[in-house]
């Protein structure tokens, strides 16, 4: 054995590989279902699913299966071509998962699917300018938001501490707070082009957007001739228990965006990003067809091998019912919770399973072995959930989240409810 393979995964990351994130001592080695063993040959109950990318769990059967064949048939081609697989999983996103007349653009991720929102709405603005003939090109986006970690997604982010330390940034963008309906309607100018928005705001604590809010979103963006951009990366193809996350909220149904931007989910674990565009005319075009060749591209967005793992997993979706599963489980975790609560849970956010625990930061500064630490409340938690074997992410200071696979059990979701319980009372006491 070589000096380098004696050392171990920790030496190799941190001689190796940029510092970029704080890592957990977590060293996964395999996964199965909703499981993952480490290196050490621990499991893990993942209830964080890669960050709500793992819909259908790890190593699928399906997935696994049309990842081999499609790989032996065609990995990668130009998209100067016309690989009919991308065609399908665009039809398939239309049709079946907005069912409204639009076209899509595929990408990698999610931050370069807002990148492509961005484009979309500084093109807008440039044919259908302010009542002065000047383009529009301020996009709104709301405090606590995250649409990603380019420099355009970062300047669209409603996170100080995401834009922090990076600028100049990219101009153009107001922030207003989340579901204030009052502050919206001020905050809209002549300028305005674009309202870019999470129905359901991951990193920034499971936030929901009310019925009140999107209604008047909506209403405003019809008057002001305003696109409306949904950024559904985490919150949409079933997580919140409908492949679209914000026909979950209550009398939304009817909410018709402009363009969405998808990722995470969409692939499963295989890296894929995509943006629906609706059918809208525009002058004498229609906005699905505004970004025109030569505006916009991604070398490797919509390969067959992506666009194939990712029809496998919408389709799976909708013809096995996941969404009812969604929906069923997220009932019973708010109905657990209610006839026995956790300790130092104050609240249950969110819709489906992309779920928030709401910390009571006040008691965790109680607690002598937080205080000789330098973590918020929700990672100390997180670690000592993880400890246990179960893993989870904060969502900002104080809140513990949930994005568990969307096959995920009944017994696993009472496994883990009674790992929170059995860990936050040893706290206690």
């Amino acid at each position: 054995m070589s000096q380098e393979e004696q050392k171990s995964t920790v030496d190799l990351y941190s001689q190796y590989v940029a510092p970029t994130y704080g890592r957990f001592n977590i060293f996964p080695q395999r996964g199965e279902g909703v499981f993952l063993w480490d290196e050490n040959g621990s499991r893990f109950l993942d209830f964080s699913g890669g960050v709500a990318v793992n819909s259908l769990g790890h190593s699928h059967p399906d997935l696994v299966k049309v990842i081999c064949n499609q790989a032996a048939e065609l990995v990668h081609c130009s998209n100067l071509y016309q690989h009919r697989g991308q065609a399908e999983l665009a039809r398939l996103l239309t049709e079946e998962v907005v069912g409204i007349n639009g076209k899509c653009f595929f990408c990698n991720s999610g931050t370069e699917a807002n990148e492509g929102l961005i484009k979309l709405a500084r093109k807008f603005g440039e044919v259908s300018p302010s009542s002065i003939g000047e383009p529009r090109h301020e996009i709104l986006s709301f405090n606590g938001s995250f649409h990603g970690r380019t420099t355009g997604g970062m300047a669209a982010t409603g996170q100080e501490k995401i834009r922090s330390g990076f600028g100049p940034l990219m101009e153009g963008f107001k922030y207003l707070p989340f579901n204030d309906v009052t502050e919206l309607i001020n905050g809209v100018s002549d300028k305005t082009v674009a309202i870019l928005m999470e129905p359901v705001q991951g990193e920034g604590g499971i936030n929901v957007a009310s019925s009140e809010f999107l209604s008047a979103v909506q209403e405003i963006c019809q008057k002001r001739n305003i696109l409306l951009f949904f950024d559904e990366v985490q919150c949409g193809i079933g997580r919140c228990g409908d492949l679209c996350g914000w026909r979950v909220i209550p009398n939304a149904q009817e909410i018709k965006p402009d363009a969405i931007s998808w990722a995470k989910g969409l692939g499963g674990g295989f890296p894929i990003g995509a943006i629906w565009i609706r059918d809208k005319s525009i002058n004498d075009l229609s906005l699905c067809d505004l970004l025109g060749p030569g505006t916009h591209g991604s070398t490797f967005g919509g390969a067959p091998l992506a666009s194939s793992v990712a029809s496998t997993v919408v389709r799976k979706i909708i013809d096995e019912n996941i969404c009812d599963n969604v929906i069923n489980l997220g009932e019973l975790i708010n109905r657990e919770l209610q006839s026995r609560p956790i300790p130092f849970i104050t609240e249950l956010r969110g819709l489906g399973l992309m779920l928030g625990f709401q910390v009571n930061s006040k008691a965790i500064n109680e607690i002598r072995d937080f205080q000789k630490t330098n973590k918020t409340p929700a990672l100390f938690l997180v670690e000592l959930l993880a400890d246990s074997g179960l893993l989870t992410v904060p969502a900002g200071s104080d809140v513990i989240r949930w994005l568990p696979p969307l096959i995920v059990k009944e017994n696993e979701i009472m496994e883990a409810l009674e790992i929170m319980r059995t860990v936050f009372e040893r706290i206690n006491t």
